[in-house]
């Protein structure tokens, strides 16, 4: 009978234990629930958030399309002078083309040579330095 009381006292140690075991396990779940269901409510308020910006944005983009559909067209002319100017810009290109890629001398047309020329010729025409009476230029500021 003596063996009997000290198994039930092992056993109720054991039981014990358990319940200590069983009651920490509770606790810890009941802290895991709470935790699912805050970010459950985290969750739900940025998804909500989320909404009311996509339908801003949604609304900010039909506003934008409207405004393009009703805006004015451009007068005739000046569609008319840009396809002109970008045309020019195309058959000009090929001239360009080099210079553009740093490879070498920009193009020299019929205009740019005369304008060299005229300059030449205004340079020749000026007296020079020496030639000239008066006061010496002012120094440029700092």
């Amino acid at each position: 009978m003596a063996s009997y009381t000290h198994e039930e006292f092992e056993l109720s140690q054991k039981h014990e234990d358990i319940l200590g075991k069983r009651a920490l396990l509770l606790q810890q779940m009941e802290a895991h629930y709470e935790q699912q269901k805050a970010k459950k409510k985290q969750q739900r308020l940025m998804s909500q958030a989320a909404k009311e910006r996509n339908a801003q944005i949604l609304k900010d983009l039909q506003n934008a399309e409207k405004n393009l559909q009703t805006r004015q067209l451009l007068h005739p002319d000046i569609i008319n002078l840009e396809t002109h100017y970008w045309a020019s810009v195309e058959r000009k290109l090929p001239e360009w083309e080099q210079y553009l890629l740093g490879k070498g001398q920009p193009p020299v047309s019929e205009t740019g040579r005369l304008l060299r020329q005229q300059k030449l010729k205004t340079r020749q025409q000026d007296p020079s330095p020496a030639q000239c009476k008066g006061k010496p230029p002012r120094p440029k500021p700092r």
